[in-house]
C-alpha cells in the first residue's frame, strides 16, 4: 500500500504551505476579529547577563518588566516586537519577514533561541468592543488602566493558553498554537458577537 501511495507523488512536486484560517474575519458592530499574516517568531531564554547582547543582535531591548513589550518599527510598519514572559523568557514576533533566529546567534552569552513560527497562529481583534469580545473567554482584567497599550501576557482564552498583546487602545494581538486555531477563533467570533448585541 506505501508503494501505491508514493506513486501518486509527482516527481518534483512541491509542497504548498496553507496558513491556517488565512481570510477568515468576523466583522460585528465595534469589532473585527481577524487572521493576521505568518511572521517569524521565536521562543527566547536567556540569563540575566546576556540581556545586552540580545538586545544589540536583536536590535530591540529585551524588556525586563512584566506585561511589557518593547518593539521596533520603520516607516511606520509593523516590524520586531519582543513580548516579556518571564524573568528569563521572550516571544520575539518580526512581522517584516526578518530572521530573529539568525540574529539571536550572533549573539554573546547563553541563550535558548527556537524557532516557532509555524506553531502559531495569530488574531488582530479590533474596535471599540475589542476588550469585551476577547473578556468573553478570557479572565484578565483588559481596561486600559490596568492593561495599557504595550502590555502583554501569557493567560487563557477558554481552555486554551494565548499569548495577549495590547498593540493600540482598541487594538489587541492574540497569538494561540495552530492546533487550538479553529477554537480560538470561534471563541473570538462568539464574544465579537455577544459584544455587538
Amino acid at each position: 500500500m506505501a508503494k501505491a501511495a508514493a506513486k501518486t507523488v509527482q516527481a518534483g512536486a512541491a509542497a504548498e504551505r496553507r496558513p491556517a484560517l488565512a481570510g477568515q474575519e468576523v466583522l460585528a458592530s465595534g469589532v473585527k476579529v481577524t487572521v493576521l499574516p505568518p511572521a517569524n517568531r521565536v521562543s527566547l531564554r536567556a540569563p540575566e547577563e546576556a540581556v545586552g547582547s540580545l538586545s544589540r543582535a536583536l536590535g530591540v531591548t529585551l524588556p525586563q518588566k512584566p506585561k511589557t513589550s518593547a518593539g521596533k518599527t520603520s516607516a511606520g510598519k509593523a516590524g520586531r516586537t519582543v513580548l516579556w514572559l518571564g524573568p528569563d523568557e521572550w516571544f520575539v514576533i518580526d512581522e517584516k519577514g526578518g530572521d530573529a533566529l539568525a540574529d539571536c546567534g550572533k549573539a554573546k552569552g547563553l541563550h535558548s533561541a527556537v524557532d516557532v513560527s509555524h506553531r502559531n497562529v495569530a488574531f488582530a481583534v479590533s474596535g471599540p468592543a475589542a476588550e469585551t469580545a476577547i473578556e468573553a473567554g478570557c479572565p484578565q482584567d483588559l481596561a486600559l488602566a490596568a492593561f495599557a497599550v504595550g502590555a502583554c501576557s501569557r493567560t487563557v482564552l477558554g481552555k486554551a493558553e494565548i499569548l495577549l498583546h495590547r498593540v493600540g487602545e482598541q487594538e489587541f494581538r492574540v497569538e494561540c498554537w495552530r492546533s487550538f486555531s479553529d477554537y480560538v477563533f470561534g471563541l473570538l467570533a462568539e464574544g465579537a458577537r455577544d459584544a455587538a448585541a
